[in-house]
């Protein structure tokens, strides 16, 4: 009886086991063997999708695609190798040695020869009627406009798959939007590897990518990098940029940086100029960062454009001196004064006013010290120093923009901010977002925060109009319009200490100022001609500016 059930034990064991088995090739492998066993008998290859375009907001073409194939070859198809590889590697301007050694793959049933491939060569190799050479639609990135903002749009490149990837700019920033789903086409194929075209196929179309509508201005963007090409010319400058942008939405209407480089040929250029310095540079504002210091002021209710400060002379914070940029002193002056003069003497004084923890909780109030949120790759943002790292010196020399850094975009937005009733905005370049079948995906301006009552906006408002009128550039403004903005002049840090000789000259306002409708910011760096932002970036400016307000139909106020 003991032998029958040992045998019996050992059936049931063997059952189990078996069982076991099943369930681990079943639960655990089975995927992996169907695709296994699909592989052997369906040949798959993809389909590209088409890359989205990019508009500006007229609907002009900023970016679109150029008719380009993908070559490839059947080499089980092909008739007479030797032949087939002499014509297509004579077309194609390619190795006919390496070419011959991918079609004799036994294991490859597909083949792709070349990628991009223009129409005009792709029309010649049909024309030769190959057997085994096939074409795929497979779109070019074209640049219609050449290098206009092209550190706005960045490039398309290949990834470590050759896949096509968008970097830097809109490219990099939507690169998913904009790449769309690849389809793929699955056929049987016989034991020879061969495709069977009377069996079953499957075909899943490529889903295309969307198409980015841009707050730019195509008009804009033109007498933007127009003027900044002539003004880095006239004043020798060694970089330069303008950002303009419309305070009430964010929306960026123009985006410009030179030296530049063209996005369709871009492996030509230096690796430098691909990131956007107005996202990603940083640099010390210099005087036109006063103004956003007085409105705290005035918000806290501190001083009034009529309130007197002593300007007579430097004012000595532990070992330093403040002095005025022409050491010229004007005894007492009104707050509206200081503007006008720039004096940083004057803005110490605002500066002790507000005291360290207002100061700094202004600063980080109008976006300094983070970034902004633009939809553009690669920003960032200088840090701020720890508050315990602040002492005087640092208080009083942040008061006038040395010893602080901060981006263009962020700059512009925050003086955007006094333009826009006090609400700082997160800068923006998309404003709408459409896929392939004409839907659409609005882009809505964001509030990040109310830096300044309204009331405070007006004041401050009208003591960047009298700077303008009555400061030093006044000789360049033009005439009939109300014009809120202010001077910058910084030296650049070199070694631990200023350059005297290099400086980054630039100008911040919006206009009209009674009704805004753009806010600008033009940097120079180093401009030999002269190294103050009164007789360089502000005429440029008020240059810019004046095309502006004909672009954009808006006729003198008085």
């Amino acid at each position: 009886m003991w032998r029958i059930w040992a045998i019996f034990s050992l059936f049931v064991a063997l059952f189990i086991a078996i069982a076991l088995r099943l369930l681990y090739w079943t639960l655990v492998k089975g995927d992996e063997l169907r695709a296994q066993a699909a592989s052997q008998y369906v040949v798959e290859r993809s389909l590209p999708a088409a890359r989205g375009g990019i508009l500006s907001s007229d609907g002009s073409p900023l970016v679109m695609n150029q008719p380009a194939y993908l070559v490839y070859a059947e080499p089980k198809r092909i008739k007479d190798m030797n032949a087939f590889v002499r014509s297509v590697s004579s077309v194609l301007e390619l190795d006919g040695q390496l070419l011959s050694a991918q079609l004799s793959d036994p294991n490859r049933f597909w083949v792709p020869i070349a990628h991009k491939v223009e129409a005009p060569k792709m029309s010649v190799l049909k024309s030769l009627e190959l057997t085994g050479l096939g074409f795929e639609k497979e779109p070019k990135r074209y640049y219609p406009e050449a290098s206009m903002a092209a550190q706005a749009l960045g490039f398309v490149g290949s990834d470590a798959n050759g896949q096509d990837k968008g970097y830097f700019g809109l490219e990099g920033y939507y690169d998913r939007e904009l790449r769309g789903k690849d389809g793929m086409q699955m056929m049987e194929k016989d034991v020879r590897g061969s495709p069977i075209l009377v069996g079953d196929a499957t075909r899943i179309e490529a889903e295309d990518g969307r198409t980015l509508v841009l707050w730019i201005n195509r008009t804009v963007q033109g007498i933007v990098e127009r003027r900044l090409q002539e003004g880095m010319k006239k004043y020798g400058a060694s970089e330069g940029s303008v950002v303009v942008m419309d305070p009430k939405t964010g929306g960026i209407l123009a985006m410009a940086a030179y030296p530049s480089y063209d996005p369709q040929k871009f492996r030509v250029f230096e690796k430098s100029l691909y990131k956007n310095p107005i996202v990603a540079s940083a640099y010390e504002p210099g005087s036109t960062i006063k103004v956003l210091v007085m409105a705290a002021a005035i918000q806290e209710k501190l001083v009034t454009p009529a309130a007197t400060m002593e300007e007579t002379g430097p004012v000595q914070i532990g070992e330093y001196s403040i002095r005025t940029w022409n050491d010229q002193y004007h005894g007492t002056i009104s707050m509206t004064k200081v503007l006008e003069y720039s004096s940083n003497v004057g803005m110490t004084y605002v500066a002790g006013k507000l005291g360290k923890e207002r100061l700094l909780s202004y600063i980080r109030n109008f976006g300094f010290g983070a970034p902004t949120g633009t939809d553009v790759e690669e920003e960032s943002s200088p840090q701020l120093r720890k508050d315990s790292e602040w002492g005087p010196i640092d208080l009083a020399t942040a008061s006038f923009g040395q010893g602080i850094a901060v981006t263009p975009i962020q700059m512009v937005r925050a003086v955007g901010a006094i333009a826009n009733d006090g609400f700082l905005m997160e800068p923006h370049m998309v404003k709408e977002i459409r896929d392939r079948r004409g839907r659409s995906v609005t882009v809505r301006p964001k509030k990040v925060i109310q830096v300044l009552r309204p009331a405070t906006a007006n004041i401050i408002t009208e003591m960047m109009i009298a700077a303008v009128d009555n400061g030093e550039a006044k000789w360049a403004k033009p005439k009939g319009y109300r014009i809120a903005g202010k001077t910058g002049t910084a030296q650049i840090p070199v070694a631990g200490h200023y350059d005297e000789k290099k400086t980054i000259a630039s100008f911040v306002g919006f206009a009209p100022a009674d009704d805004p409708k753009f806010v600008m910011l033009v940097t120079l760096r180093e401009p030999t001609s002269s190294p103050w932002g009164s007789e360089t970036a502000a005429p440029l400016f008020f240059a810019i500016a004046r095309d502006l307000f004909h672009a954009l139909g808006l006729p003198p106020q008085y």
